[in-house]
């Protein structure tokens, strides 16, 4: 083994765990300041993006993305929050994907992580944009899945962006539709 080829081996190796511990601490960060999220949801669009952001960056840890954009489309136009939230989730999503390619060792044992890589490995974007639509809490490890195969960022983030602004729209329109029948059932 040349010294050049051993250099390059440690160095993945140390920007494997470095991405790995940064990801672990954004998700237990965020975690901690779940409660505090909604009150972004005041800064309208941008809230709405920045919320959604967090909520998807956390790693396995349930974060209420999907709730929050259900209200918020009962208060601020849905299309416009569909794409917000579709948007701020999809760069949120980022965390699982730096994990697959960063800590890929951790996660190869787990049976539902090896069927969402076979998955991913034999589909690509189409197991991404399904996974993407799809309210489950396993996009963590479809990311990751998608990290791990070294699927190219841009492709991972237009598929999971389509996926996740369909979700959210979908959400959007629920709440809004919500809201009205609510208020037709008060008799306003």
């Amino acid at each position: 083994m040349s010294s050049a080829s051993a250099t390059n081996g440690w160095r993945l190796r140390l920007l494997r765990i470095v991405t790995l511990v940064l990801v672990i601490g954004l998700s237990v960060f965020l975690f901690s300041i779940r409660d505090r999220a909604t009150e972004l949801a005041a800064y309208g669009y941008p809230g709405i993006f920045l919320i959604s952001v967090l909520t998807n960056a956390t790693l396995i840890l349930p974060m209420p993305g999907v709730a929050l954009t259900f209200a918020a489309g009962a208060i601020f136009h849905p299309l416009a929050v569909g794409i917000a939230a579709g948007l701020g989730s999809t760069l949120g999503e980022l965390t699982g994907y730096l994990a697959g390619f960063s800590g890929q060792g951790v996660l190869e044992r787990a049976p539902l992580y090896e069927r969402l890589l076979g998955w991913t490995d034999r589909y690509g974007q189409w197991a991404i944009l399904v996974l993407a639509i799809v309210p489950n809490p396993v996009f963590d490890l479809a990311g990751a899945a998608a990290g791990a195969l070294r699927m190219p960022l841009r492709q991972f983030l237009v598929w999971a962006a389509i996926g996740k602004t369909i979700k959210m729209l979908i959400f959007a329109y629920a709440g809004a539709a919500s809201a009205v029948w609510v208020l037709d059932v008060l008799g306003r």
